[in-house]
This record gives C-alpha cells, structure tokens and sequence, in this order.
C-alpha cells in the first residue's frame, strides 16, 4: 500500500479514470454494434456520425488509438455506403 498523500489520492484518481473510460469504452463499442447491425441506410447513415464523433473523443481522449478508431470509422463507412 502506498504511504504518501500524494500516491494515495493518485490512487484513486486512477481509478476513478479507470471507471470512467471503461464506461466511455463499452458505449462506444455498444453504438459501433447497433450501427452494425442496422438495415436500413438513412438509419445507418443518420447513426455515422454520431458513432464517427464519439470514436474520434475517445481516441483524442487516448482511451483508445487513434488508428483503432480510424479505421472503424473506416469499416463503418463503408458499411453504411454498401447498404441497401
């Protein structure tokens, strides 16, 4: 166990952070399956950006890498233009 102020609160600081991304993570994973699974293009296209936006936070966030979130952004692009 750490025995400073200061290591102890990073501590917990960490762990709030921990909490808060895995959160940001699994919503961002949750909106890239819906968009996956839809049908229909106006949906789908409507769903992009917002799925493309949240992607973009979290890689700027460094919650995940960048080039992980560009090139989801990439396979969800060309998804949603191959729909029927």
């Amino acid at each position: 166990m750490a025995n400073h102020k200061s290591s102890i609160k990073r501590i917990r600081q960490e762990e709030a952070r921990k909490v808060r991304n895995k959160y940001y993570a699994r919503s961002a994973r949750s909106a890239v399956k819906t968009l996956r699974n839809t049908e229909e293009k106006e949906a789908g296209a409507e769903m992009y950006p917002k799925v493309s936006s949240m992607l973009d936070k979290l890689a700027k966030k460094n919650i995940i890498h960048p080039n992980k979130a560009a090139n989801l952004k990439s396979k969800l692009a060309r998804q949603v233009n191959n729909m029927k």
